[in-house]
């Protein structure tokens, strides 16, 4: 099981970016996934996750209206959409996957703690 973040770079602030992260291993089909950040000298958070049973999704307060996150079933990719960038969006963003099957939902599994795989992090940076 292993999931490819990618798609980060350098932006200016009000810029657009779009991140990837392919799936392999598994089918998206049954699990929750996510997309979290970690900024230099802060925990990483949560910023977004999509259930891939019911398409529901979680988005963070912080990133609401301007991040909308999406998957392609058929290409086992789950995309977070990056609009309106700010400066304190900066940050390396990690995709990850929660396995564990349970009624709960999104924004319940949508924790780093919950997370049993993790992608290696791709960096967003916004210039202002």
């Amino acid at each position: 099981v292993q999931l490819q973040a990618s798609g980060g770079g350098l932006v200016q602030a009000g810029g657009s970016l779009r991140l990837s992260c392919a799936a392999s291993g598994f089918t998206l089909d049954d699990y929750v996934i996510g997309w979290f950040r970690q900024a230099p000298g802060k925990e990483r958070e949560r910023v977004s996750c999509i259930s891939s049973s019911d398409d529901s999704t979680y988005i963070a307060d912080s990133v609401k209206g301007r991040f909308t996150i999406s998957r392609d079933n058929a290409k086992n990719t789950v995309y977070l959409h990056l609009n309106n960038l700010k400066s304190e969006d900066t940050a390396v963003y990690y995709c990850a996957a929660d396995l564990t099957k349970t009624f709960r939902g999104v924004g319940f599994r949508c924790t780093p703690r919950r997370m049993d795989v993790w992608g290696k992090g791709t960096q967003v940076t916004v210039s202002s």
